[in-house]
């Protein structure tokens, strides 16, 4: 048995990593901060850049070996420490199992969280108030609910399109966009879920608990195809390959978006409005979020 498998079962003691563990280049184990010597590891991590080609085959190799590859991005570019990765910032002290949320309910409160008028139980100024009543417009009556399962869409609130392969496009496009990016393997059964088993932080000004972000992913992975390719220090990157195909369709994405990573709207967008963030989304094979 080489060193890649055995650090990999680790990983996943009832996987299978001899499907991938040979295709790896030097890498280790990283743990959560909480993790007490001995403890079992949460990703193994590559030593160095990712080589191009690799994300693909690993996760062709993925419904055999059971590990998710991911593309990891460090904190800051020539980051020496690759945080958060290779400083082992990550966390499950908070966090639940994804399959405890329900994610419909997860967007609505964080939409109704986001567009409160009031901050600290003090009430915004009525500036403010119509600040963020343009920030949501058309949807100034509230939640809109989620948004119904794109036009073409194959079986029912499944996507459509080629989920996989749109995965596979976007991993190359990133890798070709930034030589720094690394190679992570999660012991999970979709990007989605390997947030909440490897305990990423990102979103932690926001939500504590990763695993309902995770939850919102994996309805997205049914109804819009999405696939979790890059994670950073506060960042995702998402294909996907059902996406909307007109504006009126995109502003029902887009508020979901907000519901979930209101920094999207309030801080990606020169407005700061939905309107304008929508039409980014109409047939876009990638999506991008951040938290601040």
């Amino acid at each position: 048995m080489t060193d890649a498998e055995r650090d990999l079962r680790r990983l996943m003691p009832s996987g299978d990593p001899s499907a991938v563990a040979d295709l790896l280049p030097t890498g280790r184990l990283v743990s959560t901060r909480e993790d007490e010597e001995g403890a079992a590891p949460v990703l193994w991590l590559s030593d160095g850049p990712a080589p191009l080609g690799l994300w693909e085959e690993l996760h062709r190799a993925h419904p055999r070996s059971g590990l998710w590859p991911l593309l990891l991005a460090p904190l800051r570019a020539g980051d020496g420490e690759f945080r958060p990765w290779g400083t082992g910032e990550l966390s499950r002290l908070y966090a639940g199992e994804p399959d405890w949320y329900d994610p419909a309910a997860v967007l609505r409160t964080g939409w109704e969280y986001s567009t409160s008028v009031e901050t600290d139980g003090e009430a915004l100024d009525p500036e403010e108030v119509s600040e963020l009543g343009r920030s949501v417009a058309p949807f100034l009556d509230g939640w809109p609910g989620v948004a119904p399962v794109t036009a073409g869409a194959a079986g029912s609130g499944g996507s459509g399109g080629d989920p996989e392969g749109a995965a596979r496009a976007l991993a190359r496009e990133l890798l070709a966009g930034d030589a720094q990016l690394r190679i992570g393997l999660v012991a999970a059964g979709s990007g989605a879920e390997a947030l909440t088993v490897c305990g990423w932080s990102g979103p932690v000004n926001h939500e504590e608990d990763i695993a309902k972000v995770s939850a919102v992913l994996l309805d997205w992975e049914r109804r819009y195809g999405t696939r979790l390719v890059q994670v950073g220090f506060a960042e995702l990157e998402l294909s996907v390959a059902a996406p909307p195909g007109d504006e009126r369709a995109a502003l029902r994405v887009a508020a979901e978006h907000f519901a979930l990573c209101p920094d999207n709207v309030f801080q990606g967008t020169r407005t700061g409005t939905l309107t304008e963030y929508a039409p980014r989304l109409v047939g876009a094979a990638r999506w991008s979020f951040w938290w601040d």
